[in-house]
């Protein structure tokens, strides 16, 4: 029997996506920018709380909602709960995009945005941040005049660590009036900066955000997307009914409570990061300001081989020669003890070519 299968064309053209998350249960995790240290002691006191009966029955989201609401500063309403950041991320492209449809991305930058837009068959324009990494501003505002569907930023931009400010976002959100603007504020805990609060103003901004990061709950998948009510109830109508599982909605509640271990975590992250950038910087290696949990840094021509030594060794970090140029690389800022093992290995293994 012969059987043919109705492939979208969209899918025919593309390559899985393969997220290298395999074994590294016993590695030195730098590559995906987890809180290293942990999640919050409350969270997994909160988990073992749950019942067999709570397990057993779909979740109720109102509560948490209005919980996880006053956390942002917004009302209920203005909050959508999400199965992590990606799906976020997702729901865009079901309310906004479709097929042939035009998106602006600005490169590089999170992987996802260019990977939903392959699927749904977008039109996908490109801007690329500048060779110190800057955003490209002057290009956004003048590609925002061809109205493409959404326009996706990450601030801070993963992998650049470039942080826009709020005068450089508002000269976007005024050009983009038929635009959906959404801003990604993964690592928002960490610059200090968010434009929440702006979101009543202007019904076309859209933040995303995750409890992976900050909260250090990755496993547990659990985003939210933040707008006005009006046009929130827009993106509500891609949604299905139960998203989030009960585990994530009792973890994050558990993790939200505990502010000192959050705050703990962000000041060890920025003061990791900036004695770390000032070592490599010492070695010769170029590094880039960063408002994340993480640092971009340039290796030269020989970084590809001390990325193949340093995984040997089961220290894995993000290597990007391919979409930043040979010899980039993402590490992410992982506990103290973490980063001076990594110090220590990188003074023995790289050999700059000079």
């Amino acid at each position: 029997m012969k059987v043919h299968l109705p492939v979208r064309e969209a899918i025919l053209n593309r390559r899985t996506y393969e997220a290298p998350a395999e074994g590294r249960s016993d590695k030195l995790r730098l590559d995906f920018n987890e809180n290293t240290a942990g999640c919050s002691s409350a969270v997994r006191r909160a988990l073992a709380k749950l019942t067999t009966k709570q397990l057993a029955m779909y979740p109720e989201y109102q509560a948490p909602t209005r919980r996880f609401a006053r956390y942002f500063g917004v009302r209920a309403e203005e909050l959508l709960l999400t199965n992590g950041g990606d799906d976020a991320l997702r729901v865009f492209f079901d309310t906004f995009v479709e097929s042939g449809g035009g998106i602006l991305i600005c490169e590089p930058t999170f992987p996802m945005y260019r990977y939903y837009a392959e699927i749904y068959g977008a039109r996908i324009s490109v801007l690329r941040y500048g060779s110190g990494m800057e955003f490209p501003l002057e290009g956004v505002i003048a590609a925002l005049r061809k109205k493409p569907r959404v326009l996706f930023i990450a601030n801070p931009n993963n992998p650049t660590g470039t942080l826009l400010q709020k005068k450089e976002l508002q000269r976007i959100l005024n050009a983009a009036t038929h635009t959906a603007v959404v801003i990604d504020e993964a690592y928002a805990e960490f610059s200090g900066l968010s434009v929440v609060p702006w979101t009543r103003k202007y019904p076309q901004l859209f933040v995303a955000r995750t409890f992976s990061k900050v909260a250090g709950l990755a496993a547990l998948r659990l985003g939210a997307v933040i707008a006005c009510k009006d046009s929130l109830a827009l993106v509500r109508r891609a949604m299905p009914p139960f998203p989030v599982n009960i585990a994530a909605l009792v973890a994050v509640e558990a993790a939200l409570n505990d502010g000192l271990t959050r705050l703990r975590y962000v000041l060890q992250v920025q003061l990791l990061g900036a004695w770390f950038a000032e070592e490599l910087r010492e070695l010769g290696v170029q590094t880039y300001p960063s408002a994340g949990n993480f640092l971009l840094a340039n290796f030269g021509p020989s970084g590809p081989a001390l990325f193949q030594k340093l995984e040997k060794q089961g220290i894995l970090l993000r290597e990007k020669s391919k979409d930043v140029g040979p010899g980039f690389v993402r590490i992410t800022i992982g506990t103290q003890s973490e980063m001076r093992r990594l110090l220590k290995t990188i003074r023995k293994e790289w050999k700059p070519r000079g």
